[in-house]
């Protein structure tokens, strides 16, 4: 037998320490510990625009989804905060609107950087140990047959095997499915939950989600194509070497990493979401390793007992033994400790809420050590002001930057449990919404892109979906007309757009003329004029005069009843073998024999108020390009 003793080395490479090791479904990452992984990108509320009461409820229902992970799930919450430094192309044919959108092209690329935060959630479960099978099995009958049938056949026959993690466990190919398929059916469940509640979700691809992992471990933002055998992804995705210590850099990018340790006494929905204005790059990664309810117990009663003991000081507990009175100085601060344990177990016993360990760390990178660290102080005075301690990691850096990595659940974890529901205040959960980069409906970049209050753009679109639907409302003055006529102009990126304002007042006029369009006074003479019956000589244009006239017709208080149909047709049919130039109003009423028809079609004539429009003999009417 061949030894590989002589090979065998300590770790002292980076992959040597990443938890992935292949893709075993669509999205669903093998880790070497014999855990699976999925992730999705999602989008939760903007705490800016949304109410309240919109907060909590979020925040109430992401923690019924969380409490019910129980032990073996652990959930990763990562924000990523990347720079946006490309302004949108358009496709101007005009020199105003192209001049306009260079202008604020050149404004947002000198003025300080615009970032915004992508947002995924990765959960991850480690099947149960054989040893809990079999213990399952001997109670339950189903778990006694699915046992059997999953050992191998007496004969002689090698049945093969799948080592995960050095041998520290081996499955079966059967063993090995089932538990994929539970992971498979749980994770569809759970994800199904969160996706209810965000405003957008969507599972990862495979190249997707290498590319995501990739984005950790990689100072290079590039994306990664799954190859045909997805193995051994920790080689694969690492292309920069990890230097540890004190300062730890990640190629030649400096690593800082900040770990909170300190939390306020009470949280609300979206408590660090100023972090989503922040003006640098950095990613923000929550995990939560989940307890089953009785865990929980077991946790939060050793905590009650080490509460309960510091009530009273050992002297105190002497002096009450010694002169049989009870004493009168307790701790308060310990006793109001004990309380909250007890309401802690009420709310499990009510299964209100879960517990799990809960590790956030935020880590930032930077060309020079100077950079990271003013990105670091920033982080650390933003997290402050919400009142919680955050500490810069130095000799546990490098355990605290694994602990940031989706699916690494051992490093740093902070013993302190935490509800779900203070998990779904301090998570980041809160997206400062940038708006949609494409236009889907046109296949096409946002129409504009605008500077919000903090550091994040708003890629302003009036398309939701195929509906462009949009109303604008504000007081006098408050620049509505302004507005309109923007974004008139920036239509004009579209190819081939064109844009026809019904004006009031002349607000447009500048706009219009500047981009060579033609603007008409229909309430004056000879500016305008329509031929409605010009192409009645085909049978779709005859019938769509008569449907016109119809309209028309309608206004004027008389039904559609074949009584007034017929006679109509027939002044049409009639009509259509007359020259061009002759097919208008005044030669149809004169056709058709009907008074009271003749009577509606007055005021549409020459003789009427509003034959300048549409009794022409030509269509006659000046629009631009």
């Amino acid at each position: 037998m061949f030894s590989l003793a002589p090979y065998a080395h300590t770790p002292n490479r980076l992959e040597d320490y990443l938890p992935w090791a292949m893709l075993v479904a669509p999205g669903i990452v093998l880790n070497k510990d014999g855990s699976f992984q999925a992730t999705a990108r999602f989008r939760g509320p903007d705490v800016r625009s949304a109410t309240p009461e919109e907060l909590v409820s979020f925040a109430a229902r992401a923690n019924n989804v969380f409490r019910r992970l129980g032990s073996g799930w652990a959930a990763y919450i990562e924000a990523d905060r990347r720079e946006i430094t490309s302004y949108p192309d358009g496709a101007f044919e005009d020199d105003l609107s192209r001049l306009i959108d260079s202008e604020r092209a050149a404004d947002f690329e000198q003025t300080d950087s615009q970032f915004e935060t992508f947002h995924h959630l990765t959960l991850q479960w480690m099947p149960a140990p054989d040893s809990s099978r079999k213990a399952s099995a001997f109670f339950f009958e189903a778990d006694r047959r699915r046992s059997q049938a999953a050992q191998p056949p007496a004969a002689p026959m090698k049945t093969r095997k799948i080592v995960i993690s050095g041998g520290k466990q081996t499955l079966d190919r059967r063993v090995a499915r089932e538990a994929l398929e539970a992971f498979q059916r749980s994770a569809a469940l759970a994800f199904g939950m969160f996706e209810s509640i965000a405003a957008e979700f969507q599972r990862l691809t495979d190249d997707e989600t290498l590319s995501y992992l990739k984005r950790q471990v990689s100072p290079r933002a590039t994306p990664v194509r799954a190859p045909a055998s997805a193995a051994f992804l920790d080689g694969c995705l690492c292309d920069a070497p990890l230097v540890g210590g004190v300062a730890p850099m990640l190629g030649a990018k400096h690593l800082r990493v900040l770990t909170l340790k300190g939390f306020p006494p009470f949280t609300h929905p979206g408590v660090l979401d100023d972090l989503n204005a922040a003006a640098m790059t950095y990613r923000w990664m929550t995990r939560f390793l989940s307890l089953d309810r009785e865990e929980s117990e077991r946790e939060l009663v050793k905590w009650r007992r080490l509460w309960f003991s510091k009530h009273k000081s050992m002297g105190a507990l002497v002096k009450e033994m010694l002169t049989r009175e009870a004493a009168t100085f307790a701790n308060p601060d310990a006793i109001a400790k004990s309380e909250e344990v007890d309401d802690a177990l009420q709310e499990l016993g009510s299964e209100l809420i879960g517990f799990g360990f809960m590790t956030s760390t935020l880590v930032v990178m930077g060309d020079t050590a100077e950079e990271a660290d003013e990105k670091l102080r920033t982080a650390d005075r933003i997290i402050a002001s919400r009142g919680f301690v955050a500490v810069a990691e130095t000799l546990n850096a490098v355990e605290a930057w694994l602990s940031s990595l989706a699916g690494h659940a051992y490093a740093n974890v902070r013993h302190p449990l935490v509800s779900t529901l203070n998990l779904s205040h301090v998570a980041p959960l809160s997206t400062a919404w940038a708006g949609d980069a494409r236009n889907h409906h046109l296949d096409a970049p946002a129409l504009s892109v605008a500077r919000s209050d903090g550091s994040t753009p708003f890629r302003l679109d009036l398309h939701v979906g195929d509906v462009g639907h949009t109303l604008v409302v504000g007081p006098t003055g408050a620049g509505k007309s302004v507005l309109l006529s923007f974004l008139a102009l920036q239509w004009r990126r579209f190819a081939g757009g064109k844009v026809f304002v019904f004006d009031k007042g002349g607000s447009a006029r500048a706009a219009i003329l500047g981009m060579g369009g033609a603007v008409m006074d229909l309430g004056s003479d000879g500016v305008a004029a329509f031929q409605p019956l010009a192409r009645i000589d085909t049978p779709q244009g005859r019938a769509d005069a008569l449907s016109w006239i119809m309209t028309l017709l309608a206004q004027e208080g008389l039904a559609d009843t074949p009584d007034i149909k017929e006679p109509v047709w027939s002044a049409l049919g009639s009509l259509r073998s007359a020259p061009p130039e002759q097919r208008h109003l005044t030669g149809l009423r004169l056709l058709v024999q009907h008074a009271a028809v003749q009577a509606a079609l007055l005021p549409y004539t020459q003789e009427g108020a509003m034959g300048g429009v549409f009794d022409g003999a030509e269509d006659r009417l000046n629009l631009a390009d």
